[in-house]
Order: C-alpha cells, then sequence, then structure tokens
C-alpha cells in the first residue's frame, strides 16, 4: 500500500504532541517517583507484550533474539529510561527535567560514531557546546519554582537522553530487535522495582486514574506512533518533533498545577530548544545533500 509523502510526519506530529501531556498527568497524580515507575511500567509493559504475543509472527526468532547481548541491553536502557524519568519529574521542575531529555539526539549521534564508528562533524561538538551552555543558564534559574533541584533535573534528563539514544542506536544497529518485546520486558522489570520500593500498601496513594491514563493510553499510543514513523520519514524528522514536548510539556504543567519556569530558565530552554532545532536542520540538509549525490553518481556510472 502506497502512502501519502506526509504520512510519517503526520503520524510523528501525532505521537509528539500524544507526548507533550505526558509530565502533567504525572504532576496531576501526586506520586513519589518509584510509586510513579511501578504504575507506569507495569501499564505500558503489560500493554506492549499483549501487543508482542498478539502481532509476532517468529516467536521463538524474538525469543532469541532477546537473550542476545544486544537484546539484553536493550531492556536495560528500557529499564533505566522508565525509572530515570519517573524520578525526575519527581524530584526536578519539568522545564529543566525535559530540557535535558531534549539532548537525545546529540547524544545518539556520539553514540554512532563510539558504537558503528560513524565520524562526528563538527556541527555536532558545536550542539554540544550550545546546549550544554543553555542547560547551565537554565539551572541557575531554577531557584524559587518550588518543584525541586534544577541540578537533579539535569541529571536526570541527561541520563534519560543517554539511554534514550542508545537505545536508537542499537535498534539501528539490530533492526531484527523484536521492539514491543524488549520495550515492554524493560517496562515491566522497572514497574516490578516500583512495587517493590514503594510497597503494595503505598502503590494506591494519589490519583491513580492520572497515571493510569500515562501508562495505558499516552505512553503506548506515542511510543508505537513514533516508532511506526521511523519506518516513514528521516530519523532527524521525528527527532524535531520531539521537541513539541521540551515546548509543550512545561506548558501543560504551567496550566494544570501551575508550576511556573522562571524566566532564567525560558532563557536557557530557548538557547537549548534553539540549538537541537538548528542542529536537526542542518543534518537532514547534510543528508538530503548526500543522498543526492549519490543519486548522482549512480545515474551517471
Amino acid at each position: 500500500m502506497t502512502r501519502h509523502p506526509l504520512f510519517g510526519l503526520a503520524l510523528a506530529t501525532f505521537g509528539a504532541l500524544m507526548l507533550t501531556p505526558d509530565a502533567l498527568f504525572m504532576r496531576l497524580s501526586g506520586m513519589a517517583g518509584y510509586q510513579m515507575v511501578g504504575w507506569r511500567g507495569v501499564m505500558l509493559g503489560a500493554v506492549m507484550l499483549g501487543l508482542w504475543v498478539v502481532t509476532a509472527r517468529g516467536k521463538a526468532r524474538d525469543l532469541a533474539a532477546l537473550a542476545s547481548g544486544a537484546g539484553a541491553l536493550l531492556v536495560v536502557t528500557q529499564y533505566a529510561n522508565m525509572t530515570l524519568f519517573s524520578l525526575g519529574i519527581a524530584h526536578a521542575p519539568v522545564t529543566v527535567m525535559l530540557l535535558g531529555v531534549a539532548t537525545a539526539p546529540v547524544f545518539a549521534a556520539l553514540l554512532s560514531w563510539l558504537v558503528m564508528g560513524e565520524r562526528t562533524r563538527p556541527a555536532t561538538w558545536a550542539a554540544i557546546v550550545a546546549v550544554l551552555a543553555g542547560l547551565a543558564l537554565a539551572v541557575s534559574g531554577g531557584g524559587g519554582t518550588g518543584a525541586g533541584s534544577a541540578v537533579l533535573g539535569v541529571v536526570f534528563g541527561l541520563g534519560v537522553a543517554l539511554v534514550l539514544a542508545l537505545n536508537f542506536v542499537l535498534l539501528r544497529a539490530r533492526p531484527e530487535m523484536p521492539i514491543a518485546l524488549v520495550l515492554g520486558l524493560g517496562a515491566l522489570l522497572a514497574g516490578a522495582t516500583g512495587w517493590a520500593v514503594t510497597g503494595p500498601a503505598q502503590m494506591t496513594e494519589g490519583a491513580v486514574w492520572a497515571i493510569a491514563v500515562c501508562g495505558l493510553l499516552i505512553l503506548p499510543v506515542s511510543f508505537f506512533s513514533l516508532s511506526l514513523a521511523s519506518r516513514h520519514t528521516h530519523a532527524s524528522n521525528v527527532s524535531l518533533l520531539l521537541l513539541l514536548e521540551t515546548v509543550l510539556g512545561p506548558l501543560w504543567v504551567w496550566l494544570g498545577v501551575g508550576e511556573r519556569p522562571t524566566p532564567v530558565m525560558l532563557a536557557g530552554g530557548a538557547v537549548v530548544v534553539g540549538s537541537l532545532a538548528l542542529y536537526l536542520w542542518h543534518e537532514g540538509r547534510r543528508r538530503a545533500a548526500e543522498k543526492k549525490r549519490q543519486l548522482t553518481s549512480q545515474s551517471g556510472m
């Protein structure tokens, strides 16, 4: 079936927009960090594993891939992603946390250099310097938000960005990996840890309905849409549209619970988002030019 040229972009935009209220519902739940890990992990894990059971055609092959070193590492990255994101939202301002997460494309470029031997270009290093400057500015204005430590937000956000980037690079290097299985298992293990740390008696404290919106609706729909979009449009387009969460996520939290970012945090966020947008736009143009040169070279042979 032929897809419209804009299908991938539209699907990525839908997935990114679905993800933007995630932090708001986490705030509305009023839950502690590991309590959110428990609910989000178990719910997302159950949905993803159920999807794998229903749709997988070669379950024995998928389980063999899971048992490989790359499969185990993908499970670990999803476990870390689920854990660090919830802990970051619980202990830090949403704005700074999401700015840290937004650096995933830069980490992906660096990991591609380390794992796959792809050269890290000067534009990547320039983006790293600019992003770090923006994060430092945002942290310097993190006081007075009443939402936790801005420094912790950067630490947790960068941790999430690192494991997300590693996840992207591994999936690119091993396209045969069953995405629903590895992500579902990692999320489920994180959820089990959250339940064990929190204790069953405390898991029902707070607004369970709010965290259920995250685990059963926002995360599965956005993850599925973004994963499918990556097959129909370039990864740089998906990464660029994911910046919508960095911009709109804090806005939803501000409107919903009154957690207002300081002017200095907004200024730092503008530096981070602007630098990443420029970097991703530059990379997209560079790849398009390289592809055009390759096609011209092949046609001239």
